[in-house]
């Protein structure tokens, strides 16, 4: 194993372990807070360690179109998207959702800790990265940090300054159309 990485179980190093991701949050002056808790893989799991977290909390949705392009949407747990409804929303065609490996592959995390920063290790640029409006106009945003046992909260603005640093382009979306009815 090399030298910072993190060995996820019969799953391999990660690219890029949450304390490389401190370091970079710091690097960039992005200040957060950081909640240690007991792994949780779905919204409902994440229900009662939410409850003791104040701001908005997200979830995150790894999809790939028919044309192979992958996206990364990211939005508060409060807001349902219907799936149908979705690619007009962001500029795409029918979506579904992306496979463990491809998550893998693309993003260097595992499901249940799939989060913005993850972007990290797309260094070639093959992921879109989406933020749901109203969640951009939140005061603090909480995400996993690369593993599902924590969550860092941090200020919108600083996502977007994180995400430019990553050299992604940060596409904020209005999802009030894509509602499930």
């Amino acid at each position: 194993m090399t030298e910072n990485a993190v060995k996820i179980e019969n799953q391999g190093e990660m690219p890029t372990s949450p304390e490389q991701l401190m370091e970079k949050f710091d690097n960039l002056g992005i200040s957060y807070e950081l909640h240690h808790h007991k792994a949780v893989y779905t919204v409902a799991e994440s229900e009662s360690v939410d409850a003791k977290i104040a701001g908005t909390h997200c979830r995150n949705l790894f999809l790939r179109d028919k044309k192979k392009k992958n996206y990364l949407l990211v939005l508060p747990v409060t807001v349902d998207v219907d799936m149908k409804k979705l690619p007009d929303a962001l500029g795409s065609n029918r979506l579904s959702f992306g496979s463990s490996d491809r998550l893998w592959e693309y993003l260097g995390v595992r499901p249940g800790s799939v989060c913005p920063f993850s972007i990290v290790n797309d260094t070639e640029n093959q992921v879109q990265i989406c933020l749901e409006k109203s969640m951009m106009e939140a005061d603090i945003v909480n995400y996993h940090p690369l593993l599902n046992t924590m969550t860092a909260s941090i200020k919108p603005s600083d996502l977007i300054k994180f995400i430019e640093d990553c050299g992604h382009e940060a596409h904020i979306v209005d999802l009030s159309e894509a509602g499930s009815n």
